[in-house]
């Protein structure tokens, strides 16, 4: 078997990277080529998350679970909070293939899933990039935005103030200038907002979000997680990367819960990367992409980090 460490994460997988892979797989789940086995999430007491995410990509010739979770403690360890491996195994035999630090690789693609949601739902003449949340996949989230249109601004709000260099520091890296607002105004002047906190009650209301506005969501993927007013389902195009995660731990559940959203008003994205949905049909239109994070997508930016790995010499081999 392969054994990719952490350290060799970087520099090794860049976003076009993860993009592609993301973009296929999304596509490959659309005509039931791929499929997600059902998550285990336990909580472990003080913040603590624990899971398992896993399933089979027939298309990409892929089986693999990602094993890991939230450690709010982990900050004052000097570790980041999300932490996790993925394994891959042959799925004709089950034989065990790879394990590949999951850390950055948990990043790289929950940025390339906003991003496939934004290179297909947002507007072409989307100029101004909102970001709600300043946390660590924050400024991953938007340096693979930005690589989608061509932003002008970026324009952020936290729930704690001083966190916002952190935004202020990616933009300024991206050569775009940054601007602290309150979230009526990040509204008012976001074409594309992306949301990625760990929020127990909604942040952006119905009123905040103006039409044309492309909305990103992609911290809700637990029980109880909740960055959305459900109002703002109710008036948009929602789309997902697995509808039934979505209704059960993504931003959908509270709508659903509410009746406000059926299953049958979901669109899973695959199917506009396939042709098979138009997408967005008005500049006037809101859309919604409920980015839950399906073991699928591990799998995919995983066996890729393999293959690269193995081609420049940064695997190790090993037999178990």
């Amino acid at each position: 078997m392969w054994i990719v460490p952490e350290a060799a994460i970087n520099g090794l997988l860049d976003h076009d990277d993860a993009f592609t892979a993301i973009e296929a797989v999304f596509g490959a789940m659309a005509r039931d080529d791929a499929y997600n086995f059902p998550v285990v999430r336990e909580a472990l007491g003080g913040g603590r998350q624990y899971g398992f995410k896993s399933g089979l990509d027939r298309a990409g010739g892929q089986l693999g679970v990602k094993a890991g979770g939230y450690f709010p403690g982990n900050a004052d360890k000097g570790m980041i909070n999300h932490q996790s491996t993925v394994f891959l195994f042959d799925p004709d035999t089950g034989v065990l293939q790879a394990a590949v630090g999951g850390n950055l690789l948990t990043a790289l693609r929950t940025a390339a899933a906003s991003a496939v949601s934004i290179a297909h739902l947002a507007r072409k003449d989307a100029k101004v990039l909102g970001m709600i949340g300043a946390g660590h996949q924050s400024a991953f989230q938007m340096r693979a935005a930005v690589r989608q249109r061509r932003f002008e601004k970026v324009v952020g709000w936290n729930y704690h103030p001083e966190m916002l260099p952190r935004l202020a520091d990616t933009a300024a890296e991206l050569g775009l200038p940054f601007e602290a607002v309150s979230l009526e105004e990040l509204g008012a002047q976001a074409d594309v907002i992306v949301s990625i906190t760990s929020s127990e009650a909604a942040s952006l209301m119905d009123a905040h979000v103006r039409p044309g506005t492309h909305i990103a969501c992609m911290g809700t993927d637990t029980k109880g997680k909740q960055e959305l007013e459900p109002a703002i389902l109710t008036r948009a195009a929602v789309f997902t990367d697995e509808v039934a995660q979505a209704v059960s731990i993504g931003e959908c559940q509270h709508a659903v819960a509410q009746g406000l959203l059926t299953d049958a008003a979901i669109t899973a994205i695959g199917a506009v990367i396939n042709g098979a949905h138009p997408g967005r049909t008005s500049d006037d239109q809101i859309t919604v992409f409920d980015g839950t994070g399906v073991g699928l997508q591990d799998i995919a930016v995983a066996a890729r980090a393999v293959d690269l790995a193995r081609e420049k010499g940064l695997a190790q081999e090993v037999a178990l």
